[in-house]
């Protein structure tokens, strides 16, 4: 094997691996740090998970209802309402300033969430 050859084949592992990574997109991506324009919430067994959510300003954030029973998803300052939502239900708000939102369901006060927009 000629020089050329050696630096070659010792090139071809290294290079494989940048491409394996360009193209494998973030390796773990939180919910309290989601970075994308769209983000999930869903709502399970009285929960609302994540039960906070950080996402930038412009992300539009979908909430499905998994349990059994109606939700709603609620803003305390009246930024967003959804409509009852019935099981495989979803309502979807995008968030175009800054701050923290919280929220509850109407038909369930004690469950509570919070999205805050960065």
């Amino acid at each position: 094997m000629t020089s050329k050859n050696v630096w070659i084949a010792g090139m071809a592992v290294p290079v494989m691996i940048a491409i394996l990574l360009l193209f494998s997109g973030s390796p773990s991506v939180t919910a309290n740090d989601q970075s994308s324009a769209a983000a999930e919430v869903r709502i399970d067994n009285f929960v609302f998970g994540p039960q906070t959510l950080t996402v930038p300003v412009g992300a539009t954030v979908t909430w499905t209802n998994k349990d059994d029973i109606p939700h709603t998803t609620v803003s305390t300052d009246g930024v967003f309402k959804s409509k009852v939502m019935d099981t495989e239900d979803k309502f979807s708000y995008t968030f175009d300033k800054p701050g923290t939102y919280s929220y509850y369901c109407t038909i369930h006060p004690k469950m509570t969430g919070k999205v805050v927009v960065q």
